[in-house]
């Protein structure tokens, strides 16, 4: 286990354990306990939603705290993994969404919509957290996230316009711009400043044996925090529709598992060592459903089959991620052995 990776030792070993409880717990809130799941929904602030954010916020913070900033001055000059991940996230990803969209949800033309609008929405902060996890390059990543959120700007409405075929699709400015700010430039700042100011005041040492185990059970509290939330908010959809979940499911798996495999092989073929790979697997493969859902929301209704195939995607998130995690980590010897 790195150094980065330390302060969540004990959480890691039985995080699986831990996830599949925060998601049981989650869904039992959201159907016996329904206007929970409302109280929690109707704490927003523009598209972001209060609870859920405050929660991503501390999740992402401590993965900052341990960057050093001249590790990202450095991960700028180094644009290969950049433009392979631009390369997954706007050529290969939506067009395989699109596809596995269309075979599986054939006769449901709203859900296809959602799904695909998934599938062009690149990942933001919280996969940071994966990144650290799997013992990639976090400073990579930061400089990665925050180009794939520009490039959002400029790509996202032509993408979703050419794969729906419709045309007004308001462009995610407001999504995309609270994400950016709230999931990796407010925690890159603040992280940055507590490190500089802890550090001058207490020393490394103390940084390093007292502050970072703090902060690996802040990040651990997060994320199942967030699972219960998410799982609490869509309990009553679960039950009511399995079926439909079940479907929509299936090319939202298959794409983040077949992104995830192919952008992890892609770079160990080309000669990236495995911190690479691993940064530009989960970059690759992660989504923004927070643009997603915001865009099906306004183009085809908040009732939409489109908003709820969105919303599916989170509900997958953390498992895929925590099962890729354990992928890349049982790989790494056998494939990257003398890199």
């Amino acid at each position: 286990m790195s150094e980065d990776r330390a302060a969540l030792g004990r959480f890691e070993k039985y995080l699986t354990l831990w996830v599949i409880l925060s998601m049981f717990f989650g869904f039992l809130l959201g159907r016996f306990f329904p206007w929970f799941g409302l109280w929690l929904e109707s704490l927003r602030v523009g598209e972001v939603s209060i609870p859920t954010g405050i929660c991503l916020f501390l999740l992402i913070y401590p993965t900052m705290v341990n960057i050093e900033l001249k590790e990202i001055v450095k991960a700028a000059k180094s644009p290969k993994p950049t433009v392979i991940t631009l390369i997954g996230n706007w050529v290969v990803a939506p067009a395989l969404m699109a596809l596995l969209a269309r075979i599986f949800l054939i006769g449901y033309p709203e859900y296809v919509a959602g799904v695909i609008l998934l599938g062009i929405a690149p990942c933001t902060g919280m996969v940071l957290f994966w990144i650290l996890l799997a013992g990639g390059d976090v400073a990579k990543g930061v400089v990665i996230t925050a180009i794939n959120a520009l490039s959002t700007l400029i790509l996202y409405v032509p993408l979703a316009t050419l794969y729906l075929g419709i045309g007004g699709i308001p462009v995610p400015t407001a999504p995309v711009a609270q994400s950016v700010i709230l999931f990796v430039g407010l925690p890159l700042i603040l992280g940055q400043a507590s490190r500089k100011l802890i550090i001058g005041k207490k020393g490394e040492k103390w940084f390093r044996d007292t502050f970072r185990p703090i902060l690996g059970n802040v990040a651990a509290a997060s994320l199942l925090a967030t699972i219960v939330i998410l799982f609490s908010l869509k309990g009553d959809v679960i039950v009511n529709q399995p079926f439909l979940i079940g479907l929509i499911s299936v090319p939202i798996l298959m794409h983040f598992f077949i992104m995830a495999t192919v952008f992890y092989l892609v770079p160990w073929f080309l000669g990236f060592d495995y911190r690479d790979a691993a940064t530009i697997a989960f970059i690759s493969s992660g989504t923004q459903f927070e643009v997603a859902i915001a865009t099906a929301t306004l183009v085809f209704g908040v009732n939409s089959g489109a908003a709820l195939a969105t919303v599916v995607g989170p509900l997958w998130e953390v498992p895929s991620m925590l099962l890729f995690v354990k992928i890349v980590s049982k790989t790494k010897e056998r494939l990257f052995i003398n890199r």
